[in-house]
């Protein structure tokens, strides 16, 4: 009997010892099976697998499989995006760079007169600061995009910084005889950067310059809102194709209109990235032949206590800036002292 027993006991442990080998050498395959399809980025196959700790480590495999899927399409795309960014860099200072180029080759040469090369110099001096921008457009555009620039916001002057923006773009509406009217507004504080947004401004209003015919007018309109103050900025010049309204924002987008004009496609571009840091917005409405609308919305923020606007011994809100591209009826005293190219009437 104790025979018996013992010989039942050693069939029991040599079945346990088989059993657990082939089970684990089982497991094993499937571990093996699982890996292979991994590493040959095929879809890991489970239809076989029972429930249990193999189950179990069969999804954390497969979301293993996932994430590193995800890691290398996302890798592709900023390949591309880089691919792209070079192109693009190359093509904007390919134009430029030969025009220095022969502008030195020119200034070099023996039959120039004294005043050739005067106005060589002077028009490589014009291409050597178009570099220097578009090279300092990149870099903030790659800096936004990045996250490698960081700047504050905060409750800040709108006239202010409309008032700076104007400034940058006068001589250039002052050469097209240009009007740039502003229609009256009470000032307000909005929730924005004074430099940044200024640019956008700037970027904004040149083109308006840029794409207006002589003698046009570029009109400046406030539109509080509930949450956003609207900042309209519309003229009258060449338009933009309803075809192409969803492209003009994209990162060196240019129409084939303007192809012949001086530009670099990053202007509204950089423009949306700093309005998006600032949780603000912009948008634009256009007829083609007829001119262009651009809104840029910002957050509202508390209105001045004193308004020194519409103080009755200020300079009242309707006064205007004339020039002799035309009027900019931006409220209350606005140049210091050394603009005084400016009239107050």
């Amino acid at each position: 009997m104790i025979y018996f027993i013992i010989v039942i006991l050693i069939f029991l442990l040599l079945y346990t010892i088989i059993y657990s080998w082939l089970r684990n050498r089982k497991m094993y395959q499937t571990i093996d099976r699982m890996l292979d399809e991994v590493l040959n980025r095929e879809v890991v196959t489970v239809s076989d697998i029972k429930e249990g700790e193999i189950s179990a480590l069969a999804s954390k495999v497969i979301r293993l499989q996932e994430k590193m899927e995800n890691e290398l399409i996302q890798a592709e795309m900023e390949k591309e995006q880089v691919k792209g960014l070079i192109s693009n860099m190359s093509h904007q200072l390919k134009t430029p760079l030969a025009n220095v180029m022969m502008y030195r080759e020119l200034l070099e040469g023996e039959d120039s007169t004294a005043g050739q090369k005067k106005m060589f110099l002077s028009k490589m001096e014009l291409q050597l600061e178009k570099i220097d921008w578009i090279l300092r457009s990149l870099f903030k555009m790659v800096g936004l995009e990045q996250g490698a620039i960081i700047f504050e916001s905060a409750p800040s002057s709108l006239r202010k910084t409309l008032l700076s923006a104007v400034n940058a773009v006068y001589e250039k509406a002052e050469k097209k005889n240009i009007e740039i009217i502003t229609e009256p507004f009470e000032d307000c504080t909005l929730y924005h950067n004074d430099k940044w947004t200024a640019e956008v401004f700037v970027n904004i209003l040149e083109n308006a310059v840029k794409y207006t015919e002589t003698a046009g007018k570029i009109y400046i309109r406030i539109c509080p809102m509930e949450l956003f103050t609207e900042i309209q900025i519309e003229d009258n010049g060449i338009g933009i194709r309803e075809t192409e309204l969803a492209d003009i924002f994209k990162r060196f987008y240019r129409s084939k209109d303007v192809e012949k004009k001086e530009g670099s496609g990053i202007g509204l571009y950089l423009s949306r990235l700093i309005l998006e840091k600032e949780k603000g917005y912009m948008t634009v409405k256009s007829v083609y032949g007829k001119g262009s609308c651009f809104s840029v919305f910002l957050q509202i923020s508390p209105i001045f206590p004193e308004n020194p606007l519409h103080d009755p011994g200020s300079v009242s809100a309707n006064r205007r800036i004339t020039f002799s591209g035309g009027h900019c009826p931006i409220p209350g005293p606005l140049l210091p002292d050394r603009h005084r190219k400016f009239r107050l009437r």
